[in-house]
């Protein structure tokens, strides 16, 4: 029988394989915690399972988290692991380090298929939906990797405090796998986070964000980028599906279960296209009936980029608006972005099935090249 990768189970599925060699339930919880609270790889080092089981385990299972193939520190301490997914294909995870919380920006997909037009990932194209082993993977990697730099020793003894689904992909277009890898995030027996220091950044799947306010409800950021339909269309293309006043409602809907009482609206800021003062209003009138907060995002360029980043004092009026009108407003710093970990720069290695490079132009849509 071929091996079960035990990554790719939470809490129930650890359960249903370990009836399955015929344990008992207790069993799975004492696995859940010699894998990721002690980052254990090896079955023989589990001393307080039973020779038996662990003959078993060896027999029938594996921990197989991807393998690192380059590991990079920015000058500002924030750390970019660039993890092999097989076939070609890798992927970007940077933890972002600060005073008050380490945070850990994690991948879904090789590639993205949505294809936003300020971003070095959709350039790439896309190859596959990550498994919830390689997902939650770089969480147990980077987790025990950092811990075993400081020489902490004790399972209590956390370095990542906040995991954000922000890295390459949609993970909502990954669902299956993705809530599985949330619910170990979440599980006390695991990582133990709290619902609020997890969030899933999307696009606007709007089923999905139903899904997970029923299913596994964390805090939710949406990638707005736009006032009004028009210019959205051109910068998230998955607004022609979803458009604003069907994301707004389904934002509206989610707030019910959320652990968080607002949503985060993520505006990367772009010079002449998306900055000015009336579409600041816009976005006023916009999320009137949203509990939200803005998280304003300096553009960061890549190469074959037409777009360029608003200048500072630009994102500061803008912001000033916004903060004017009642809404809490944050200018992301920007981190990382010697070593391309920075907000929108994370690219990897993908052998795109979509084949978008080839069919990409450089030129600027029409009504985007008319904003600016």
């Amino acid at each position: 029988m071929a091996d079960v990768n035990l990554l790719d189970l939470d809490a129930a599925g650890l359960a249903a394989f370990v009836a399955s060699l015929g344990e008992k339930p207790f069993r799975a919880r004492q696995l859940l915690r010699w894998i990721h609270r002690r980052g254990a790889s090896r079955f023989d080092a589990m001393t307080d399972l039973a020779k038996s089981l662990r003959r078993k385990l060896t027999e029938r299972a594996t921990i197989a988290a991807p393998a690192v193939v380059r590991d990079s520190t920015s000058a500002d301490g924030t750390r970019k692991w660039l993890l092999d997914v097989g076939q070609g294909n890798a992927i970007e995870t940077v933890f972002i380090p600060e005073d008050d919380r380490g945070t850990l920006c994690v991948s879904t997909q090789a590639g993205c298929a949505v294809n936003c037009m300020f971003c070095s990932t959709g350039r790439q194209g896309f190859n596959r939906n990550l498994t919830t082993g390689e997902i939650v993977g770089q969480l147990w990697w980077a987790e025990h990797a950092l811990r075993a730099a400081l020489g902490l020793t004790a399972e209590n003894e956390r370095v990542i405090s906040n995991v954000v689904l922000m890295g390459m992909g949609e993970p909502l277009q990954n669902y299956e796998a993705v809530v599985p890898a949330l619910r170990l995030m979440l599980d006390d027996n695991a990582y133990g986070l709290s619902r609020r220091r997890v969030t899933v950044s999307t696009s606007g799947m709007v089923p999905q964000i139903d899904r997970l306010a029923a299913d596994c409800p964390v805090a939710l950021a949406v990638s707005l980028h736009a006032p009004n339909d028009r210019l959205r269309d051109e910068l998230v293309p998955l607004n022609r599906k979803y458009p604003l006043r069907e994301l707004l409602a389904a934002c509206r809907r989610y707030l019910r279960s959320a652990p968080r009482d607002f949503i985060t609206f993520e505006y990367v800021m772009l010079e002449g296209v998306n900055d000015g003062d009336a579409h600041a209003r816009e976005l006023i009138a916009l999320t009137a009936d949203v509990p939200c907060k803005f998280n304003l995002i300096p553009f960061n360029p890549f190469p074959g980029s037409a777009l360029r980043r608003s200048p500072a004092e630009r994102i500061r009026a803008f912001a000033q608006i916004l903060t004017d009108a009642g809404i809490v407003t944050t200018t992301r710093k920007t981190r990382g972005d010697d070593i391309d970990a920075a907000c929108g720069q994370l690219a990897g290695e993908v052998q795109d099935r979509t084949r978008r490079a080839e069919r990409t132009t450089r030129r600027l849509p029409p009504v985007v090249a008319a904003a600016r």
